[in-house]
């Protein structure tokens, strides 16, 4: 058998503000997600996956480099990913794979007094030396623009305006990228995408947003009517751009299952993080909080782990890169920077060892936005609860 026929395709789709509950298979009755739902019956469900910081820049950054922040470089909100930073796709290029990304990137430098949404952000224009190491690579910096929005890259020389719902043309470009490709040497493809992040008044591909007055709201709002009320609105576009997502992402798994692909891919479906949406009173991500800090996180590779499972092994998207890399090679990577983190599961997902009793996550600084956590903070995440450790003037009242 040669080094094609052994080793796996790697896909990860990460999502933005996808909070675990937020799901079909997860009995959120408000989440229409039969793609995810599918998946899931032939998957392993990871129902204790955290990230290692609640916020997108952040999360995006441990789980390429398998570096926490700031250890990474990265500290604050605008920090850009170092130009020297070792990522993932630096590691499958040395292991002879093709390597692609494409959507949110994030990670590049940006002005703090340009508006976070908008073009400003969506039109920066990434160059090639700073995209993480990845041979294809098609995208935009940031800017939020969940519609229309601005894409350059390997073959958009230049930011290009293209309409459309962002998840939608995301997919169909990887897609499109896929099919050009001859498939002789294996695929590392990291696909990033905004939604379901706010603005969540935004078009969803054409998906009506939620009717008020069917949303269920979770036990743990306050019966306090601004706050309630606040839930309900942003609620109501969540779930249409959960929905509209969860279409898109179908799209890519048909193409793998359509080709020869699917049964030799490591196909991984999670988020950032999640957002609060008014639970304990509070709004967007940050919060350490489980609402914020729990992610979905689906597991799929027919060829070796064909059975679908709930898994309670607590694993960090810290521990993503690295795990999928000894599912792929059966070995760590033992030239990655001493300072890595992220620890290898992959003994645990096979169920030939037992996972960590808990996970660090932080806050490693308290970003300049309206609703967000004003605090820096530190935790451990058990199975049982989260122990904070703020920086600060800080005081939180956790219901794990």
């Amino acid at each position: 058998m040669n080094r094609r026929e052994a080793s796996p395709n790697v896909v990860v789709v990460m999502t933005t503000q996808w909070r675990a509950q937020a799901t079909g298979y997860g009995g959120d009755g408000n989440a229409t997600t039969p793609v995810l739902d599918a998946l899931a019956e032939s998957s392993i469900d990871f129902v204790q996956a955290v990230t290692p910081h609640p916020f997108g820049v952040f999360a995006r950054a441990a789980f390429l480099t398998g570096e926490p922040c700031p250890e990474n470089g990265i500290s604050d909100y605008y920090d850009p990913l170092p130009p020297d930073a070792v990522t993932l796709a630096h590691r499958y290029r040395e292991k002879g794979y093709d390597t692609a990304f494409f959507g949110k990137w994030q990670l590049f430098e940006r002005n703090p007094d340009d508006p976070v949404v908008g073009e400003a952000h969506a039109r920066i224009e990434v160059p090639e030396g700073r995209r993480g190491g990845f041979e294809y690579w098609e995208g935009f910096e940031s800017g939020f623009l969940l519609n229309d929005g601005y894409y350059h890259g390997t073959k958009l020389r230049v930011p290009t305006r293209l309409e459309g719902y962002q998840s939608d043309v995301v997919i169909d470009r990887s897609i499109e990228f896929l099919d050009g490709r001859d498939g002789s040497e294996p695929l590392f493809e990291f696909v990033s995408l905004d939604a379901p992040h706010p603005p969540y008044d935004a078009d969803a591909a054409g998906i009506a947003s939620r009717a008020i007055e069917s949303i269920l709201l979770e036990d743990d709002l306050p019966d306090d009517e601004a706050i309630r009320s606040a839930a309900l609105r942003e609620l109501s576009g969540y779930y249409a751009h959960i929905e509209a997502t969860d279409r898109a992402i179908g799209r890519l798994i048909a193409w793998l299952k359509a080709s020869d692909e699917w049964e030799n891919t490591l196909f991984v479906f999670t988020s950032a993080h999640g957002d609060m949406h008014g639970s304990h009173g509070l709004f967007r991500k940050g919060w350490p909080h489980d609402q914020s800090v729990r992610v979905p996180l689906l597991l799929s590779w027919p060829k070796l782990l064909a059975q679908g499972r709930r898994d309670p092994l607590l694993i960090s998207l810290l521990d993503l890169g690295p795990t999928l890399w000894g599912l792929c090679f059966g070995e760590p990577e033992r030239s990655w920077s001493i300072k890595r983190h992220g620890v290898d599961l992959s003994a645990a997902v096979r169920l030939k060892a037992e996972g960590p009793d808990s996970q660090a996550i932080s806050m490693p600084s308290s970003p300049p936005f309206e609703k967000q956590c004003p605090y820096a903070w530190s935790a451990r995440r058990s199975h049982d609860r989260t122990e904070v450790e703020p920086v600060g003037e800080a005081s939180f009242s956790l219901d794990h």
